[in-house]
């Protein structure tokens, strides 16, 4: 025991862990000297004999009860002051005088006669250094008729318990199940009567003195291990022996047999490592107090489950969420199911604080690796633009510039999760409510000004739906929390996350261990159990609404028209802006016939996606729009199945804001006289003329722009003789001309010349643009080379590697030093004789897009062979750009490639394999390239009607716009 200054003098001081009986205390050191429970010590009363309570198998000595609870109540938890006034060996116990502030306990209990008093013990000395004057008070108390000395005729018989057949031995004995259908879920009092381990405790229950064992709701503390015999505590320190009964007697000491017996039987199974702070944690709080128990349920062995409540000052403390808070237990799923949610969460945040503190059982806890990583001062404000789904929106920054890619910031709601809203290219539907939660969001959230709290990170593989914690491919997606509402106008916050949830459009996530989480998701499961209390949304019982949307976007041109007569005759029609396709072009939701259709505003366009100021034209649109409720109105559809019209938001024609910020041009051919407000909008645009706005920068009035290259398409067109030497990505290739005397004189120069010595280290440094022989890997012939990259420095060893670029085929590769060779300047003075081209009036996708490597493919297998020549209609060069420099730069001809056998042109075979798509067609175009247009648009109808290549997820074509089909997976270059 640790003592006071006055240790030296006998006297100790310590705190009242438990009171067994009303003449006996335990009493435990108010400071540790080592880690682990403190010492504690066993003291009777000096010469002070109460009431016996109940062992097994038999009944209450009159006033016992009595006796014990007015100990209990003067000094449990109470801080005291102690000495030992002598010990009595052949019991094995300790006598002593126990002092509350300055009143002697003893003296209290005999003066209320709760106890008689001893005269003399067996032995001499063995007595209270007070006895003169508890014999005083015992004779008082007697005459009084205090307590047991009653003079109430009856009291006796009436003081002794009334104890049910549980009370008496083993709690085994109750009926559970039917002390749980009566008091379910109702508060009970009872007296912790012992502790088994910190998640364990016996209570009385009063006031019909159940004595029933409660296992803790929720949690499980660390084993104390199994007792060496059924209800037998062996104390090997004291070399005593006891039954489990608190308030037993020693049965005497152990004999050397005995206690290497039980020393053996005890280390049987040792306790698990703080399973006595957890057990010690338990008494000091629970032991001989009053406590509430709420019963939760019963286990299949007819274990009592429930919560314990024990008082601190004026507040009731729960004992499983107070072990769990400081580290000497663990949450329990199955046990905590049986309690309400929000104690179920309080337990689970209370572990996971736990664990991130290492506390007590966690010393030694390494947290399972995680996916997400918090994000720190991140918050912003912005206006929503997009909402994606029912748990991501877009909102665009106000820090940032209007029009800036990365001015719009991609917000996944945190620790939430709403129905998939599917994916109509790959024949995904939408998941019950998902339609709904989306269109929750939109109403409340589009153009709206929030406030952005950001959160976590989380890494999510793009292989499936499984998060990414290790290598592959894998993005990165942001998460926060969304609040609607603005303080200084005095309306409340709102957390959007909440909103859903609460409305049974999302559910929550339930995180893992360490898993970054919403600020705020307490909140988020609390409203998530009204959700499922009030059966709302995706907890209903009833079936979901079902809504069929005819998606006319990937159906054919001719299903299109068949939908115009309904538009047309309606007029002005109410209608939703699912997505803007470009500046004039959109996809829109028209609720009343339950379709989507592509349409484009009649007479304005809009720069296409690759011409300057097309992302300032698609931004305006995306906040003023983008999925708002609109009026439109259809005047005809195009071959494409386009629908063209009009278009209002607030009763204001968009395409006015278009023309009146300088981001689109009118186009009349359609007829203005069929164009709603064809005169606003002819103002609108010789507004942005005179004002010089965006792509009327350099307008300059009375000049007018010819036709592009009118001039130029009245000549007749160039063709050449060719063999493609080299084909590279989105429909771009190298190509020589044959018959030319140029090619043939670089031919003899190099066939004639005899390089069999490396040049010496130092004698030849070749710099980046400098222009050599290089030998190529694939035939080991010469050829002129170029050098794109070279290491930094003097050459220092013949493995030393070079970029080159084969000017005369179009090749490129990666060459060691010893493959060099210097050149004279006669044979590397003339120009490269591979040319670049691409495909004339098709779109061809890159090899990093869908398709694109099949097209690489397809024309590296239909034109690369020594001996296939081609006819090359040049159908427009471009003189813009300077020397080449590499693979793929430099200036570029477009042309119709067509194989001297061949009955179509390699532009037609790629439009008919649904490898490439017709360019932006220019309605101010020649006739010659009208016609041109014309005769390829058959070739992709076919694709189209047979869904081949990129069309066999419907219509990826914009109208006007070189919109490219979603990237893929990058693939390696042939």
């Amino acid at each position: 025991m640790a003592s006071s200054a006055a240790g030296s003098t006998g006297w100790y001081r310590g705190r009242v862990k438990g009171v067994p009986s009303g003449d006996c205390l335990v009493i435990v050191a108010i400071t540790a000297s080592k880690p682990g429970p403190p010492p504690e010590k066993t003291l009777t009363l000096s010469s002070l004999i109460a009431p016996r309570l109940a062992r097994k198998g038999g009944i209450d000595e009159p006033f016992a009860w009595e006796s014990r609870e007015f100990l209990r109540k003067l000094c449990i938890g109470k801080e005291v002051t102690f000495r030992v006034d002598y010990t009595v060996p052949s019991i094995g116990r300790e006598f002593g005088s126990v002092f509350l502030g300055n009143e002697n306990v003893a003296m209290q209990v005999v003066s209320e006669g709760w106890a008689k008093v001893r005269e003399q013990g067996q032995q001499k000395g063995e007595a209270s250094p007070y006895l003169p004057e508890l014999l005083r008070l015992e004779e008082q108390a007697k005459q009084e008729g205090f307590g047991r000395w009653s003079k109430v005729p009856g009291a006796a018989e009436a003081s002794i318990r009334n104890l049910p057949p549980s009370a008496i031995g083993d709690p085994s004995n109750l009926d559970a199940m039917s002390l749980l259908e009566a008091n379910k879920g109702s508060s009970m009092q009872g007296i912790v009567e012992q502790v088994r381990d910190g998640s364990t405790v016996r209570v009385y229950l009063l006031p019909d003195f159940q004595f029933v064992q409660v296992f803790v709701a929720g949690i499980q503390s660390p084993s104390m291990g199994r007792r060496a015999a059924a209800d037998t505590v062996v104390d090997v320190d004291n070399n005593t022996e006891t039954n489990g009964d608190a308030s037993a007697e020693p049965r005497g000491p152990l004999t050397s047999a005995q206690r290497i017996a039980a020393s053996t039987a005890a280390s049987i199974e040792v306790a698990d490592p703080f399973a006595a702070e957890a057990k010690y944690f338990t008494e000091i709080r629970t032991l001989n107090r009053d406590v509430r128990i709420v019963l939760e349920g019963v286990d299949k062995y007819s274990n009592l489950i429930g919560s314990v409540y024990y008082p601190d000052g004026d507040k009731a403390k729960d004992l499983a969420l107070e072990l769990v808070e400081n580290g000497l237990a663990k949450y329990v799923e199955w046990s905590a199911n049986m309690m309400e949610e929000d104690a179920k969460r309080h337990l689970k945040n209370a572990e996971l604080q736990a664990k991130k503190n290492r506390l007590k059982i966690w010393t030694n806890y390494v947290p399972p690796p995680t996916n997400s990583k918090a994000i720190h001062d991140q918050n912003f404000t912005g206006k929503v633009v997009e909402v994606v789904s029912g748990d991501c929106i877009i909102v665009a920054d106000d820090k940032l510039e209007f029009g800036s890619p990365s001015a719009e910031r991609r917000v996944n709601l945190s620790s939430i999760r709403c129905p998939k809203i599917g994916n109509p290219r790959r024949d995904e539907k939408p998941a019950p409510y998902a339609r709904e939660a989306k269109e929750f969001l939109r109403t409340r959230l589009m153009g709206k000004q929030v406030k952005v709290q950001m959160e976590y990170t989380r890494k999510v593989s793009l292989d499936g739906p499984t998060a990414a914690t290790g290598s592959g491919d894998s993005r990165v997606m942001d998460f926060g929390s969304v609040f609607l509402g603005d303080d200084a106008s005095g309306t409340p916050e709102v957390n959007v996350a909440e909103l859903l949830v609460g409305r049974g459009f999302a559910t929550v996530i339930r995180h893992r261990d360490f898993e970054e989480r919403s600020n705020h998701y307490d909140a988020l499961l609390a409203a998530e159990s009204r959700a499922i209390s009030g059966k709302k949304g995706i907890h209903s019982a009833r079936d979901p609404p079902v809504m069929h949307i005819t998606d006319l976007l990937s159906a054919s041109s001719k299903k299109a028209r068949d939908f115009l007569p309904f538009l047309h005759r309606a007029r002005k029609i109410p209608a939703m802006v699912e997505y803007v396709l470009s500046g004039h072009r959109f996809k829109l939701l028209i609720p009343k016939e339950t379709c989507s259709i592509a349409f484009a505003l009649s007479g304005v366009r809009c720069p296409g996606r690759e011409e300057p100021y097309s992302n300032e034209a698609i931004a305006l649109m995306r906040s003023k729009i983008m999925q708002r409720d609109v009026e439109i109105e259809v005047e005809t559809v195009d071959r494409t199945g386009t629908f063209l019209g009009s278009l209002w938001e607030s009763k204001k024609n968009v395409a006015i804001e278009l023309l009146e910020a300088g981001l689109a041009r009118l186009q009349l051919s359609f007829g203005s006289d069929r164009i709603p407000d064809a005169h606003l909008l002819e103002q609108a645009e010789q507004s942005a003329k005179r004002k010089n706005l965006k792509i009327w920068e350099n307008y300059v009035e009375g000049e007018e722009v010819p036709s592009n290259g009118a001039a130029a398409e009245s000549k007749q067109k160039e063709v050449l003789k060719v063999v493609v030497t080299e084909v590279l990505g989105g429909g771009k290739f190298y190509v020589q001309t044959v018959g030319d005397q140029k090619v043939a004189s670089i031919q003899q120069q190099l066939a004639s010349l005899n390089l069999q010595e490396a040049p010496v280290i130092g004698a030849f440094n070749p710099k980046k643009g400098d222009i050599v022989l290089a030998q190529f890997s694939a035939d080991n012939s010469w050829n002129r080379a170029m050098i794109v990259n070279a290491p930094r420095g003097a050459v220092e060893s013949p493995k030393d590697q070079f970029e080159v670029f084969y000017i005369d085929y179009g090749n490129q590769e990666v060459v060691p030093y010893s493959h060099l060779r210097p050149i004279d300047p006669s044979v590397s003075a003339a120009p490269g004789l591979a040319q670049l081209c691409n495909l004339a009036y098709i779109k061809v996708p890159d090899v990093e897009e869908d398709f694109g490597q099949e097209a690489a493919e397809y024309l590296s297998e239909h034109t690369l062979s020594s001996a296939k020549e081609f006819r090359a209609k040049v159908e427009e060069r471009d003189a813009s750009g300077g020397k080449v420099k590499g693979q793929g730069t430099g200036p570029i001809t477009s042309v119709t490639l067509v194989a001297v056998d061949a009955e179509i042109s390699i532009n037609a075979a790629m439009l008919q394999e649904g490898l490439a798509r017709l360019e932006k067609r220019k309605r101010w175009g020649s006739k010659d390239k009208q016609s041109a247009y014309e005769n390829l648009e058959k070739f992709q109808e076919e694709a189209r009607t047979n869904r081949q290549g990129m069309w066999c997820y419907g219509d990826v074509q914009s109208d006007d716009d070189d919109t490219a089909p979603p990237v893929r997976k990058a693939a390696g270059r042939r």
